[in-house]
């Protein structure tokens, strides 16, 4: 894929609450208890109801012609309007506010000058920093016309996904999570990138829970009620091995081949799970249950 032009970051304006790394760019990990209080909990329902929403508007933006920085500007000034600071922005000095990943793309792509084109696929994945807590979610989108290839793809990714969050419950090891999520891609004959993974999350972006795609029985933390992470599968066409490209955030499949992602929020509840970047937060219904 080629590379476009990436403009100057921009600013936020100073009534909107900013993380830690807002000014610069520097991330300083701290402990932070896995299991949420019920405030922080209520907390994250808005945040994640918000980036829900955003990333909602953001996707019918995608079409053949648009920019990914047109993207990228829109998500910023959508947080902003409802009083969120869009999370990607300088976090380790990421440059955007959003992450664009087109084709090959696994992930962190950098919105740029760039044409989205008929057949592309692109994954937007947005973060909202609200009320001193993080929601974060993510979802492929098809650019005008695709090929069926690239649909099946972007369908079994989303199932992975769900299947995935249906595997979360109390007293069940993590590694259930990445079993879910690896046999049904394996099914499709797909790969299942093993670089990046899921992550706790909370009043920091990223926190000490690590979420596995792929069956690893020594991820056998216990899922405990109020613990948060995210479940983000990122499936292949073919090798899940990857390379950087030299802006050293974009990850690109090693043999080209397209790869989708979608993202959600959880929450471990008493008796199963809360999404809490789904539309219509718990009520919302799976693509395999509809």
């Amino acid at each position: 894929m080629l590379k476009g032009v990436v403009s100057p970051m921009r600013s936020v304006p100073d009534n909107i609450a900013k993380p830690p790394y807002a000014l610069t760019g520097q991330v300083k990990r701290r402990p932070e208890s896995p299991v949420k209080s019920p405030d922080v909990i209520a907390r994250m329902r808005r945040a994640g109801a918000t980036a829900a929403e955003v990333l909602r508007l953001a996707g019918e933006m995608v079409r053949p012609g648009i920019t990914t920085e047109e993207i990228d500007v829109y998500v910023h000034e959508l947080c902003i309007a409802r009083g969120a600071y869009p999370s990607p922005l300088n976090y380790q000095h990421f440059p955007k506010s959003v992450c664009t990943s087109v084709n090959e793309v696994i992930c962190h792509g950098i919105p740029d000058s760039r044409e989205l084109e008929e057949g592309d696929i692109v994954n937007l994945d947005v973060t909202c920093y609200l009320d001193g807590v993080h929601g974060d979610t993510n979802a492929t989108f098809a650019v005008g016309h695709i090929s069926d290839e690239d649909r099946q793809l972007i369908n079994v990714t989303e199932e992975c996904t769900w299947l995935g969050i249906a595997a979360v419950k109390p007293n069940a090891p993590l590694s259930d999570i990445g079993r879910a999520i690896e046999s049904h891609a394996k099914k499709h004959r797909y790969g299942v990138v093993k670089a990046f993974i899921g992550h706790g999350i909370g009043e920091q972006f990223h926190t000490d829970i690590q979420i596995l795609h792929y069956y690893e029985p020594r991820n056998n933390m216990l899922m405990r009620p109020g613990m948060t992470f995210t479940i983000e599968p990122m499936i292949t066409l073919g090798s899940d091995k990857h390379r950087m490209w030299d802006d050293e955030w974009t990850a690109v499949t090693i043999d080209g081949k397209r790869t989708a992602q979608f993202e959600h929020t959880v929450l471990v509840t008493d008796d199963g799970v809360e999404v809490l970047t789904a539309p219509g937060a718990v009520s919302a219904q799976s693509p395999l249950e509809r």
